[in-house]
C-alpha cells in the first residue's frame, strides 16, 4: 500500500523537495575517532534523518566507506587500484549496515539496496523495485557505489539521485556549513558562497564533489545543497528555508 503524503502543505517544509538525496561520507561517521564507526555519532545522523522523513520526505541516502577503506589510498600504498576500489565497495556496505540498524531502532523503515550482489546482506539494485520503496515511505540506502571501479561515490549518489528523480541533493559535510570560496580550515577570510554554478565549481576546482558528478548533475540540472552535517536540526532547517548553505546549480 503506497503511503499517502502528508496534506498539510503551509506547516510542512516538504512542499519543496518532495524525494531528495542525502550523501555523506563515511568519515561523518567517525565522530572524534580516527577510523571506524561512532555509534553516538551514527545515532544522531539517523535522528536527523528520521526528522526529515518525519515531514513526508522520501529520502535517499549514498554514504562513503573513507572511514573503514578508502580505495585511492589504497592504491597510493601499492595495491592493485581494482582491487582497492572493490574494497572500498565493501566498505560502504558495512556503513548502510550500520545506518540502516540506527534508523530501524528509532522506527524507520528501510532497505540497503547494493550494486554488488550479496543476497544474503542486502537487496541487489533494481531502479523500479527501490522507486517503490520510496512510494512505501521507506529510506533507501545506496550502497557499494556504482558497482565499478574508478568511480567514487559522489559519482554514485548523482547517478541514483536522477534515477530516482530526486529533487536534490543534499551533501552533508564535517565542519563546513558550505562552499567556499577558498579552503575556510586554513584562510580566515574565506567567505561562504550563496549560490555556484556547476562550471564554477570545476573552472575553480571547488571541493563539493569530483568532477565527473558535478558534470553527471549539470548535464541533468540536478541542484545540490551543501550545509554542515554537523549542526543539530541543519537538514530539516533547510527544508523550511532555514539555517546556512550553498546552492550549486546551473
Amino acid at each position: 500500500m503506497t503511503l499517502s503524503p502528508p496534506t498539510d502543505t503551509d506547516e510542512s517544509p516538504n512542499t519543496k523537495y518532495r524525494r531528495v538525496m542525502l550523501k555523506i561520507s563515511g568519515e561523518a561517521l567517525m565522530g572524534d575517532q580516527g577510523f571506524g564507526l561512532h555509534p553516538p555519532t551514527v545515532q544522531r545522523i539517523a535522528q536527523e534523518v528520521k526528522s526529515v522523513h518525519d515531514l513526508g520526505v522520501e529520502i535517499c541516502m549514498v554514504i562513503g566507506g573513507g572511514n573503514i577503506f578508502r580505495g585511492l589510498s589504497g592504491s597510493a600504498q601499492g595495491m592493485e587500484r581494482t582491487t582497492a576500489d572493490y574494497m572500498g565497495m565493501l566498505a560502504t556496505v558495512m556503513n548502510a549496515l550500520a545506518m540502516q540498524s540506527a534508523l530501524e531502532g528509532i522506527g524507520v523503515f528501510t532497505r540497503v539496496i547494493s550494486a554488488i550482489r550479496m543476497d544474503e546482506v542486502c537487496e541487489p539494485y533494481i531502479r523500479r523495485r527501490a522507486v517503490r520503496h520510496l512510494e512505501k515511505n521507506r529510506v533507501c540506502i545506496f550502497a557499494a557505489g556504482t558497482g565499478n571501479p574508478y568511480f567514487t561515490t559522489d559519482t554514485a549518489a548523482t547517478l541514483r539521485a536522477n534515477e530516482m528523480a530526486c529533487e536534490a541533493i543534499f551533501m552533508g559535510k564535517n565542519g563546513v556549513d558550505g562552499v567556499y570560496d577558498k579552503d575556510p580550515k586554513t584562510n580566515s577570510d574565506a567567505v561562504r558562497l550563496k549560490t555556484v554554478t556547476y562550471d564554477d565549481v570545476l573552472a575553480k576546482r571547488l571541493r563539493v564533489m569530483d568532477a565527473s558528478a558535478i558534470a553527471l548533475a549539470r548535464d541533468n540540472n540536478l541542484p545540490l545543497i551543501v550545509f554542515g552535517l554537523d549542526e543539530p536540526g541543519g537538514f530539516r532547517g533547510i527544508l523550511a528555508g532555514e539555517g546556512t548553505y550553498t546552492k550549486v546549480q546551473g
